[in-house]
Formats: structure tokens, sequence, C-alpha cells
């Protein structure tokens, strides 16, 4: 049943969005929440469910940025560097649409139940499946053509191998969309997919001035605070070596020719201050600075 304040779109509808008419095979209907008028072209910013520090800090740093001079963030509300995006582009009080692959009154995932309700509220939250549909796996790939779709260029921030993220660049490519990526480092596993994209010719972005090159905007963030190492901390090398790559102690004290009591003690300290985590598999993280949620 449509909820009181939900919309539809259908195509030959003055409403529908150009931008989706241009590409392969558009939905013949789309179900939204929130304000219709978002669904411009934007800038899609995905990555990896399993997301690593790095590739949710990128997000934040990038979506951030563009909603922050205007730009639409669209993504697919997954657990991750989706969220990131969505969430970043709330705290500078910009635009963000949801496309999820389920009804757009269906919370999923079931801890983006609050993110949603924000987006719903200040942004646009749609679906081309009905009403109280919900969700099935084959529905996020088709889901994912409507990502690239709404987008002037699709953003990568991290994506392993194999990756669901590959069909949303493979539907922006067929949509004749630019397909950018953040690189990462060669030895984590969590972004072999987004260096592949890059060896398959996608664009390198290694700073909002080559974003802003991409999108025909001008300036860089004028606030220095804004970048990934920073939440992280720069001047500590084994925080360092950890923003690229999560690592184990004793990977560790070979890296930096360091007994292993020496390295032991110091993530000790780390974690007792809360940048670092350790994670199921031993290897150690660092911890995302926390931000004040969106409301």
């Amino acid at each position: 049943m449509r909820p009181p304040d939900g919309w539809e779109i259908d195509k030959g509808d003055p409403r529908y969005p150009e931008t989706l008419l241009t590409t392969p095979d558009p939905p013949k209907r789309i179900y939204g929440l929130g304000n219709p008028n978002l669904l411009t072209p934007g800038l899609a910013v995905i990555g990896a469910r399993k997301s690593t520090p790095y590739g949710r800090s990128c997000a934040h740093l990038f979506a951030g940025w563009a909603a922050s001079r205007g730009v639409v963030i669209v993504s697919g509300a997954a657990v991750g560097c989706d969220q990131a995006a969505h969430r970043a582009a709330l705290e500078v009080d910009g635009a963000t649409v949801a496309v999820l692959g389920c009804g757009a009154d269906v919370d999923y995932p079931r801890d983006a139940t609050q993110l949603l309700d924000v987006i719903r509220a200040r942004g646009a939250v749609i679906s081309e499946q009905p009403w109280g549909s919900t969700p099935r796996r084959w529905a996020f790939s088709r889901r994912n053509r409507i990502i690239a779709g709404l987008s002037h260029s699709v953003l990568v921030v991290e994506a392993s191998l194999p990756s669901g993220t590959f069909s949303t660049a493979d539907h922006a490519l067929e949509a004749d969309r630019e397909v950018l990526v953040v690189p990462g480092s060669i030895l984590s596993p969590e972004c072999r997919g987004s260096n592949r994209l890059l060896v398959q010719g996608a664009t390198p972005i290694t700073d909002v001035s080559e974003l802003a090159a991409v999108l025909g905007l001008l300036g860089a963030p004028e606030d220095a605070e804004h970048t990934v190492s920073h939440d992280l901390s720069r001047r500590d090398a084994i925080m360092t070596a950890l923003v690229a790559n999560p690592m184990r102690p004793d990977d560790l004290a070979r890296e930096f020719a360091l007994d292993i009591v020496t390295v032991a003690r110091r993530l000790g300290e780390l974690e007792r201050d809360g940048k670092v985590i350790r994670l199921r598999d031993g290897r150690y993280s660092p911890v995302e600075n926390k931000r004040r949620r969106p409301h």
C-alpha cells in the first residue's frame, strides 16, 4: 500500500529523470519517499560492504566535499562505504538519494533504519520495486543500474574481488558514465577490485581537486582537516602503515625492524586510546573518528 507521503513517477511523466531515460532498460516506474526534485544527475559513491576504515574515510571525504558543493550523492544505503557516503552528505546539509533493492518504504539493511528515516525526510529514498517489497538478491543487482543511471559519474572508493560493486561500474559504462576509482594498497584484499578497475582504464581520484575537475567544479577544500590521513594521525609510523593496510603485530615488527614486544606495547597503547581495534583475524585496524550523527 502506498504510504501517505509516497509518490510514483512513471516513464513518460514530465517528472521522470531525464538522465535515466538515456540508460539501458530504464525502470517503468519509480516509487519514492522524500524530495523527487533530487533525481538529477549526481555523483554515485559506492564501495564494499565489508569495508575498511580507509574505504569509509574516502567515501566520507569525497561525498562530503561534493555534497557541500551542491552535488547530489547517490548510493545504495548498504553497510559500509554506501552509508558513509550518505552520512557525509547529510552532515554538510547536502542532498542524497538512496536507491534500494526493496520497497522504498522498507528499511533494509535493518541497521540503516535511522539513516533511511533521515534520508526520507531530508533527501529521497527510491526504488523500482512496489511498496512493501521485501529484499531479494536479484533486485539489488537490478537497482545498481539505477544508481549508475542517476549519476554524472560513479566513484568506487573500495572494492574487493569478487565484488557487487563491479555490477554498478558495468552499468555505468553501459550508460556512458565515467567510472572513477580511489586507489588502494596493493597489499589489501579489500582494494584488489578497485585497483583492477584502474588497470582496466577507470579514472583515478586521489584528491578533491581531481574530483572537482571531473565534476566541473571549481575550488578545493578550505579546511585542511578534510583529508583521510588527518582522521587517523599522520605522525605515527605504525598508524600510517595501518591506514594503508591492516596488519598483524609480527608483520609490523618486520616492516619497521622492531622487536615484537615493542610493537605489541605500541599497539596496546593505541588500542587503549581508542585509535585502533583488533580484528578477528588478528590484524589491527585504525578506528574512525566519531562524528555527529545526522538528525
